[in-house]
């Protein structure tokens, strides 16, 4: 499985020169990821107590070389109930079919059914005879309810019997209409979700049409680390396949664990746009997989306690492990940062960190979203669009401080949210929110 690299150059600024390279097989290799931690603001006011934030990101590098890729192991989950016949079935097939085209002799492919029971039309094998296997993918008809989280449970068995180091593990589910059989609530499957995770599971959930549960889909994958995708019309499949293995087969590291520690008086308080686990001074992350040219990142929100001028002080050291998917090791970095204190108000406001604080505006903008979207729920349209409005006004402001685009578009998108809250473009709406949502939050398309 060889693949070459069409990656453009480009110079790359670290912030902490603890980058080197990784050794394996008595080759040097350049580490695939790169890290930067960043405060909101490095100088902060003396003499009072103040919120801080710091932004961990981490990078997939381009590697400017051929390479051998690491070998997936890829559930397909395919919802085959009465409502998916016709158009949406026959493009679910085509993409199905399409994207295990793209799969080598290494890979390994399973494909799941279900509607009322579960079928295993392919059990997990490797991609050798791609002929038959989309042979039985075309034989996929429609008919039966909906028997989501049984389907969802057997394709994580499927993957279980490939779990081996140095394989991509991920599932990817298609669903049009609402669990009817077995467990069926968001938090059911969110559970489902987190217990794939443990194995090294991802699930990406693919919502096609109107009818299903954006809630129970966005739960499953935001509970195992994976993505969400809103298919309104099934034509769109074929991208949306493409664009998941676009991303499954450019996997540079995985099994990432991240443990940030605060010193005594530094007050963890929350994680933004990242799940985790507080416990005292120390704060735990994990992201399972990280691919080539894209970037993940979390924000920590601090409480930091009155400091008197011209002091500094640690806020929080970081140490991050990974597997290294092109050396096949475990590979570890650590940092640490700190801010000065300061009574000079303009000297605090000039060395405001942009980069960190667009992320941090789009975070709380992307949790004001979400609220507006449970007043709708219910029933308080009008509060619903206020907040909304509130919210891109916010955003627009905050955009024109820091020169953001993103953050102008964003408030873009919650101006329309706030014109299409009545009854009529509700349930198209609120799944394009709930994906806006999901995509924002875990920098998805980053």
């Amino acid at each position: 499985m060889k693949i070459r690299s069409k990656c453009t150059k480009a110079v790359l600024v670290l912030t902490v020169s603890l980058l080197g390279m990784n050794t394996a097989w008595g080759k040097s290799f350049p580490s695939p990821v790169t890290f930067d931690l960043s405060l909101d603001k490095p100088v902060l006011h003396a003499d009072q107590p103040q919120t801080a934030y710091l932004r961990i990101a981490l990078k997939g590098l381009c590697i400017e070389r051929e390479q051998s890729r690491p070998p997936v192991n890829i559930a397909i989950v395919i919802d085959k109930s009465g409502s998916m016949g016709g158009e949406k079935i026959a493009e679910a097939r085509k993409a199905a079919i399409l994207a295990v085209e793209r799969l080598g002799g290494d890979d390994i492919i399973s494909v799941v059914t279900y509607d009322s029971g579960v079928n295993v039309l392919i059990p997990a094998t490797k991609a050798t005879d791609k002929e038959s296997i989309c042979q039985l993918i075309r034989s996929i008809q429609a008919g039966g309810s909906t028997a989501l989280y049984d389907g969802v449970s057997q394709g994580g068995r499927e993957l279980k019997k490939f779990l081996e180091p140095g394989r991509v593990n991920r599932m990817l589910l298609l669903s049009d209409g609402l669990a009817n059989v077995g467990p069926q609530t968001p938090d059911e499957l969110g559970r489902l979700g987190g217990s794939l995770i443990e194995e090294g599971i991802s699930v990406t959930t693919i919502g096609l049409g109107l009818g299903y549960n954006e809630d129970l889909m966005t739960q499953l994958a935001y509970k195992s680390d994976g993505s969400h995708y809103f298919a309104e019309q099934a034509t769109d499949l074929a991208g949306v396949f493409n664009s998941e293995f676009n991303r499954a087969l450019a996997v540079v590291a995985q099994e990432i664990q991240i443990e940030i520690v605060c010193p005594a008086g530094i007050r963890p308080v929350r994680l933004l746009g990242r799940q985790g686990q507080i416990q005292g001074q120390t704060v735990k992350a994990y992201i399972n997989q990280l691919f080539s040219q894209s970037e993940k990142y979390l924000l920590l929100e601090m409480e930091v306690p009155p400091m008197a001028g011209d002091t500094a002080r640690t806020v929080a050291a970081v140490r991050i492990n990974y597997g290294d998917m092109n050396t096949h090791t475990t590979q570890e970095w650590a940092g640490s940062t700190g801010v000065t204190f300061s009574a000079d108000a303009k000297r605090v406001e000039s060395n405001t960190n942009a980069r960190v604080m667009v992320d941090v505006v789009e975070q709380i903008a992307i949790e004001r979203n979400k609220m507006a979207l449970q007043l709708r729920d219910q029933g308080e349209t009008q509060k619903a669009e206020e907040m909304l409005k509130s919210n891109a006004s916010y955003l627009k402001e905050y955009g024109a401080k820091y020169n953001a685009p993103k953050l102008d578009e964003y408030a873009e998108d919650n101006r329309k949210d706030a014109d299409n809250l009545d009854e009529n473009n509700w349930t198209r709406q609120r799944k394009s929110m709930r994906a806006s949502q999901f995509q924002r939050e875990t920098q998805q398309s980053n």
